[in-house]
């Protein structure tokens, strides 16, 4: 990807798609900019102050969890079409968000972490977690993360 901001790329690609005329394309990427200006009001009443690649791609993680949880009671349910349309914009919302680690590239900065934070229990898998999300951030599956910590400190 260019070295534009992920805002300027959704709304180049929502332009790109309606030109397009690809209706399902420009719904999901409307969503998605709906659901970052939801965010920027509600950032606007706090005081925190998030960068915009960072405020983005935790809008796009948390539509992607939306959407595998959504795929997985579809399926269950014998909704195989509504499962797909889920799929469908799935797989739209991923092309914005970094590369996930791989699980031995977690595992491997787990344990570069423990060593160097001296973590030996699960006393301290609050430190631990807060220095991945430090340094890794948005390439983290922090579903993934989360029970390796677990594993490596148990």
């Amino acid at each position: 990807m260019s070295d534009s901001s992920l805002r300027d790329q959704i709304k180049a690609a929502t332009i790109t798609a309606m030109k397009a005329k690809d209706k399902e394309r420009t719904a999901t990427l409307r969503q998605v900019s709906a659901k970052i200006k939801d965010k920027d009001i509600e950032l606007r009443t706090s005081d925190k102050n998030v960068p915009d690649d960072e405020l983005v791609t935790g809008v796009l993680q948390k539509m992607v969890k939306q959407r595998r949880e959504s795929i997985t009671m579809y399926v269950d349910g014998g909704r195989d079409e509504l499962a797909d349309a889920e799929r469908a914009e799935l797989a739209i919302i991923e092309e914005f968000l970094p590369q996930m680690m791989s699980e031995e590239d977690t595992k491997a900065a787990i344990a570069e972490i423990k060593t160097a934070t001296g973590a030996d229990g699960m006393k301290d898998m609050g430190k631990v977690i807060g220095q991945l999300k430090a340094k890794y951030g948005a390439e983290l599956d922090m579903s993934l993360a989360s029970g390796l910590v677990k594993q490596a400190l148990s």
